[in-house]
């Protein structure tokens, strides 16, 4: 630990990475230009870590995330998994993804409804030519949860709640033993009453395989109740990160407490003016000044920095635990 770090960045620096991008750029043409979806993220994932990337529609993260998973490649940059660079030839991303496992948002449009949990769960193994099929499969399934397993193997998707079909999504991962998972907002079209359960079913995966875990999500109430730290992403870079504690009781870019304003128990809504930029078009600047409330305010103008905020770019943050903000108004107000 060093004297400016307080024992609970200490822990979080200490996790050894395993999943981590590196200034990356994925960028795709849109009516005769590039869209910058991704522009510049660096983002580290520790072993037995929760990560929440959070950002509102549109922002890159379900890009940064399939990049993350080897389904995109970047433009620049790279993605690195245990200390090495991904390979993208088809036999070196098929035993990554092994090791890195998507967990998708809807598991009604994700499980084949012709399928029993049975199959469902054991495609993957299938695919990587896993021995003791019926093994793995139970156990995937005791893990997610649904137990006696074998009483599940004959269901179809359409015969289980939307909590046990998020469970057979979550044991498919599951069955190919991975380190890391990836999940797009893999609560969002559960009834409130489930949702806990499959968060305290992360946390409880977490402990006991130590599995990593990326959780992409628009929801900041998730992000607190389930993550170790949390990067805001705005417009393809990520404009807040740090401890989760950290950035949402303290949030020191304007677009994380614009963010956090909508909470019902936020003391001040913040109602931020305009649509996010086309990605094809970044302003110049702070790619967030033309909606910041901060500097419509004009507390970046007393603050000396409403120039640098219409014509600098703030610099892109780097993959570490230290609470940090991509703002020139944060930067020299503390």
């Amino acid at each position: 630990m060093t004297e400016t770090q307080t024992p609970a960045e200490a822990v979080e620096t200490s996790r050894p990475t395993l999943l981590e991008a590196r200034d990356l750029r994925v960028e795709f043409s849109s009516r005769g230009r590039r869209a910058r979806a991704v522009d510049g993220v660096n983002l580290a994932i520790g072993k037995g870590e929760i990560v929440a990337l959070v950002g509102e529609s549109g922002c890159g993260k379900t890009t940064l995330a399939r990049t993350l998973l080897g389904l995109e490649r970047p433009t620049a940059g790279e993605v690195r998994f245990d200390g090495a660079a991904l390979d993208y030839r088809a036999r070196a991303l098929k035993a990554y993804r092994r090791q890195v496992q998507l967990v998708l948002q809807d598991p009604m449009g994700s499980l084949n409804p012709r399928h029993t949990v049975y199959e469902a769960v054991a495609e993957g193994p299938r695919i990587h030519g896993l021995a003791d099929e019926r093994e793995v499969v139970s156990t995937a399934l005791s893990h997610a949860g649904l137990r006696p397993p074998d009483r599940f193997f004959l269901r179809h998707p359409h015969e289980l709640s939307g909590g046990q079909r998020q469970r057979v999504v979550i044991a498919g991962a599951l069955a190919l033993d991975p380190k890391v998972l990836i999940a797009d907002e893999p609560v969002a079209s559960l009834d409130a009453s489930v949702r806990g359960e499959i968060l305290a079913l992360l946390l409880r995966l977490r402990a006991e395989l130590g599995l990593s875990a990326l959780v992409v999500t628009h929801d900041l109430g998730l992000a607190w109740n389930i993550a170790d730290r949390v990067a805001v992403m705005y417009l393809g870079r990520i404009v807040e990160s740090g401890p989760v504690e950290q950035v949402l009781t303290a949030p020191r870019h304007p677009y994380t407490q614009a963010l956090l304003s909508v909470l019902p128990e936020s003391p001040e809504r913040v109602v931020l003016t305009g649509e996010p930029p086309d990605p094809t078009r970044i302003p110049g600047g702070c790619r967030f000044h033309a909606r910041c409330q901060v500097l419509a305010s004009g507390r970046a103008a007393e603050a000396g920095v409403d120039g640098r905020c219409r014509s600098e770019p703030p610099a892109v943050l780097p993959a570490d635990a230290v609470a940090r903000a991509a703002c020139h108004y944060a930067e020299v107000t503390g």
